[in-house]
């Protein structure tokens, strides 16, 4: 006998299995997306083989595209069941495919920055199999596409595996130029209306955000512009869509930031030291 709390449950979990109900596995089904892609992007680095000429990588792409058009036909679906409108699927995943040339450059850049970045990074080929930072870039390439495409839900899920993966909170609307570095990464959160030019590197825990959450806001930029070749330390916060950092500026740790910066400034919270008298510390008990 089931009682009345039990029933409405499993009602209610049988009529919300999925919006709409075609739309299945989301998460399983972006993080299936990505292992693909970078297997054949990345091939020798996620995955263990490797290509012997350019016609098996365009076959595998060729593979790749009709594969995708089928498993990601119900978030078209959903687009035109919701918005009122029909997502050309076929067009957007061939011009993903021939847009990959420079994506993949930018991811490479990606790389490489984190290399001269990170005196620890021993190679390039380091970044790419073991950094969080570069992970999550290179999957926000991917996202980014999807996301101006107006592809619904799966650019989001696609940032979702990241963050998962890396603690690395990047939305797929935010702007990211090139040579982007994270270093270590976790706790990084960066808003849908972001701006970051070229050559830019940041800390972990840093946050890139808005200063109001009104729903009204939604299309307005509601985050800051980071210009190029900035630092932002570990912990810094930057807020509100008017808020402009300048070029080559550096963001000390933990600094908390709601108006624009002029470029080449340095920004840093002044910390104080003092030492205690030899009467204060005879006074601690330090007995455990």
């Amino acid at each position: 006998m089931l009682s009345n709390g039990q029933d409405e449950l499993y009602n209610l979990i049988l009529n919300r299995q999925s919006i709409p109900e075609t739309v299945v596995g989301g998460k399983q089904v972006a993080n299936r997306f990505l292992e693909e892609l970078f297997s054949i992007l990345f091939s020798g680095f996620h995955s263990e083989r490797n290509f012997s000429s350019k016609e098996q990588i365009m076959d595998q792409l060729e593979l790749f595209r009709i594969r995708w058009k089928n498993l990601l036909e119900p978030y078209a679906t959903y687009a035109e069941n919701e918005l009122g409108r029909l997502v050309a699927l076929d067009e957007i995943l061939h011009n993903f495919i021939a847009k990959l040339p420079g994506l993949y450059q930018w991811m490479w850049e990606d790389a490489e920055a984190a290399f001269l970045g990170d005196p620890a990074a021993e190679s390039i080929h380091e970044v790419i199999l073991a950094y969080s930072g570069f992970y999550a870039g290179a999957v926000h390439r991917v996202a980014n596409y999807f996301f101006k495409a107006s592809l619904p839900i799966f650019p989001k899920l696609l940032s979702g595996v990241a963050h998962e993966a890396t603690g690395i909170d990047i939305h797929p609307g935010a702007e990211i130029g090139r040579a982007f570095f994270m270093d270590h990464g976790t706790g990084i959160v960066i808003g849908e209306t972001t701006r970051i030019a070229d050559n830019v590197k940041i800390y972990q825990g840093v946050t890139l955000g808005a200063l109001s959450v009104n729903k009204s806001l939604a299309k307005q930029k509601r985050h800051p512009t980071i210009e190029e070749g900035v630092v932002i330390y570990a912990g810094a916060t930057i807020l509100g869509g008017e808020t402009v950092i300048g070029k080559q500026s550096i963001i000390g740790g933990n600094a908390w930031i709601t108006q624009s910066i002029p470029p080449y400034s340095v920004v840093y919270q002044k910390s104080e030291v003092r030492v205690r008298s030899s009467n204060e510390i005879q006074g601690l008990d330090f007995t455990i």
